[in-house]
């Protein structure tokens, strides 16, 4: 039975957000991210402009000046930018590849139309580097979520009250060498172990559909006992400015409901989403949430 001592709010190493030049754009997929990097940039009197992404950003960004942009409307994108002056970009939120045949483009997509067409092939590191390297090419600066707000950074240590067990760290050991692996192949960022057995790797479904499956590997009975530990770290080499690891609540419950005993993250290179909250949601549901080490 592990041992229980207060929370650690996390032995962070945070670096100084990165200076900008006028109002951030932010390009928002779905998730909270987007709204938390956007509070963040505005609590230094910083100003925001948030493109929300139809389909896949939250309504919460209209608290924000903001424009919503459909799929192929990339034009418009650089119109609004020109127009509120808006050179820094972050490009943060979770998205799904839309199906290319059925989007419909602006003019200013049309003229790059074969860079559009190459984001449906490869793996995601492949897409996302090319996508950085095209902003990049128009002149502007991307910079990760983690570089605008560091403070969402998971920090080394353990974050909860609980902490892991000798074996639960074995466990941790195991599924970092696979998530090591996968990265290498371009695949996911997250695996579960539990005893030193695979129980699930992160491929195209994400993180929280991974879970899913284990909670139904727990409920068919070919996986018994509150065991198993969830590991999330980036690829090597991955580019973390627009596809940093996240964690938040809801990976912490659905983590519980798959009846794992913790977490364990990348420290310093995964995302908290609602750090609170992510805290209080672990020890809640009696899981550790530990960040360690980690070294391409």
């Amino acid at each position: 039975m592990s041992q229980r001592q207060p929370a650690d709010t996390g032995i962070r190493k945070l670096r100084e957000p990165v200076v900008i030049e006028g109002p951030l754009g932010i390009i928002a997929g779905g998730g909270q991210i987007p709204c938390i990097v956007a509070d963040s940039v505005t609590a230094r009197g910083l100003a925001v402009h948030i493109f929300g992404i139809r389909g896949e950003a939250s309504e919460d960004i209209e608290r924000f000046p903001h424009t919503w942009a459909k799929w192929g409307e990339l034009g418009k994108l650089f119109g609004t930018c020109d127009k509120e002056g808006c050179r820094d970009l972050v490009i943060v939120g979770g998205v799904s590849r839309p199906d290319l045949a059925n989007v419909k483009f602006d003019f200013g997509a049309l003229k790059h139309l074969p860079f559009i067409v190459s984001l449906g092939m490869g793996g995601d590191d492949q897409v996302l580097s090319s996508i950085v390297g095209f902003f990049e090419s128009k002149g502007y600066r991307v910079h990760g979520a983690s570089d605008i707000a560091p403070e969402l950074l998971a920090g080394e240590g353990n974050l909860s009250k609980k902490v892991p067990t000798a074996d639960e760290l074995a466990d941790i050991e195991i599924a970092y060498k696979v998530v090591r692996e996968l990265g290498r192949l371009d695949v996911g960022q997250a695996a579960v172990v539990a005893k030193g057995y695979v129980l699930a790797v992160e491929a195209a479904e994400g993180t929280d559909s991974m879970l899913d499956r284990c909670a139904e590997l727990r409920r068919s009975g070919r996986a018994r006992g509150r065991a198993g530990v969830l590991v999330k770290a980036p690829k090597p080499g991955q580019e973390e400015r627009i596809d940093m690891p996240t964690i938040g609540p809801v990976t912490v419950r659905k983590a519980a409901e798959a009846g794992l005993s913790g977490i364990a993250v990348a420290a310093g290179r995964v995302l908290m989403a609602e750090r609170d909250a992510t805290i209080d949601a672990a020890n809640q549901n009696r899981l550790f949430l530990l960040g360690r080490n980690w070294d391409d």
